[in-house]
């Protein structure tokens, strides 16, 4: 039986991880680099939708997801300054309606979920503290270069190494993202220090801002995502603290439940919203990209994670199925590229229906929810997303 090619995948995200599970189990060698010196995603929540979910359950990690996971169920909407809820979107019915549950989630856990996974099946898989600096192909074979002076030697790479990506630079060059003049702002709360009627999953829209909220760790914490027009903060990073005062302040004469959840987060970070427009070209060789490091997106949709997720099954399919490996990755981009440009642009559309002038009064804040929010609506919006199956889709 022939040897099958040896991968090297640049990132140990969500994405990285899921492509080294899935290729592993398949029979691939498969080595993963990632720059941190210990994998421990930052705290901060996530949201496996069914399109993604479908994936985890079909590796095997169903009974972990139910574990590490909240089933997600009905998603309250309420305008900036009103007590009155309206139905957002009802996540019960996703097993049902697509096939697999909608979770929400702690970052680390899931991360930390497909580590263990990757590591069942090759304990010496995972190297970190390795930062990538490049990498070269030759007749030989590729070779990915680390800050460290080592290089890692194999027959195709895989950049998964997020928005900075090295290996995206690599292969194309800086690239330009431009800003939304949207600023974000995240935090988690412990259970402790809320209201029981307030640890629940909901959303909130102004005339220029939005709030997201949603437990997390079989809720022992409430995961919070605010959003606000702002053109001051253009950092591009989850890392930068703020404080609770100056996120009170971009949110000045909101309702006091929804004051209450960012003055009870245990520390708030910041970061600007930024677009990087769907490339249209992934893979040049024996090398690709997979997940943020080729088609970020703004969280408005709660698809970032699904994607990659979905990126690294369709990745080990597309390299099972053809023999060649650049040819593998050239059907890989073309099954993945109208997929994803999709998703990107729908979550900047996003803008119109979380913001807008009609929410400045209560009148007219109800035909904008009632328009907006139909349920007519809202599947136009997410069946094509949930309903997406990563082990069927042609490739």
């Amino acid at each position: 039986m022939a040897t099958k090619p040896k991968i090297l995948i640049v990132g140990a995200g969500i994405g990285g991880l899921t492509a080294a599970l899935v290729l592993l189990r398949r029979g691939y060698p498969v080595e993963v680099f990632d720059q941190a010196p210990a994998l421990s995603e930052f705290g901060a929540g996530i949201q496996v939708a069914a399109n993604g979910s479908r994936v985890l359950r079909e590796l095997g990690l169903g009974d972990e997801l139910d574990r590490i996971g909240i089933v997600a169920g009905m998603v309250d909407l309420r305008v900036w300054n009103s007590d009155e809820r309206w139905r957002m979107q009802d996540h019960s019915t996703a097993a049902a309606r697509y096939g697999s549950p909608h979770y929400t989630l702690h970052r680390a856990d899931l991360q930390e979920m497909l580590r263990e996974a990757v590591h069942r099946e090759d304990p010496n898989a995972i190297k970190l503290d390795m930062r990538c600096t490049g990498f070269d192909s030759s007749a030989k074979g590729m070779t990915v270069s680390f800050a460290n002076g080592e290089r890692a030697h194999g027959d195709a790479v895989i950049g998964a190494d997020g928005i900075h990506s090295a290996v995206r630079q690599t292969l194309f060059g800086a690239d330009k993202a431009e800003f939304t003049g949207f600023m974000a702002w995240r935090g988690l709360c412990p259970k402790e220090t809320l209201p029981p009627a307030l640890m629940r999953h909901g959303g909130w829209i102004a005339p220029s801002s939005h709030i997201m909220h949603y437990p997390v760790r079989k809720g022992a914490m409430l995961n919070v995502i605010a959003v606000v027009e702002r053109s001051d903060w253009q950092k591009e990073s989850w890392y930068d603290r703020g404080t609770h005062e100056e996120w009170l302040a971009d949110f000045p004469g909101w309702h006091e439940d929804a004051r209450a959840m960012i003055a009870a987060t245990d520390q708030p970070f910041k970061w600007a919203l930024m677009v990087h427009w769907p490339a249209e070209r992934w893979s040049v060789g024996n090398a690709t990209l997979l997940g943020d490091a080729c088609h970020s997106t703004l969280p408005f949709l709660a698809q970032g994670g699904s994607m990659s997720i979905e990126d690294g099954y369709v990745l080990a399919r597309c390299l099972d199925e053809f023999g060649d490996i650049e040819t593998a990755l050239k059907r890989y981009e073309a099954a993945r590229l109208d997929r994803t440009k999709h998703i990107v642009l729908a979550a900047v559309d996003q803008k119109d229906r979380l913001h807008g002038d009609a929410l400045k009064k209560a009148d007219t804040a109800k035909q904008h929810v009632d328009e907006k929010f139909s349920a007519a609506n809202m599947a136009a919006l997410y069946d094509g997303i949930y309903g997406y199956n990563a082990m069927t889709v042609a490739i």
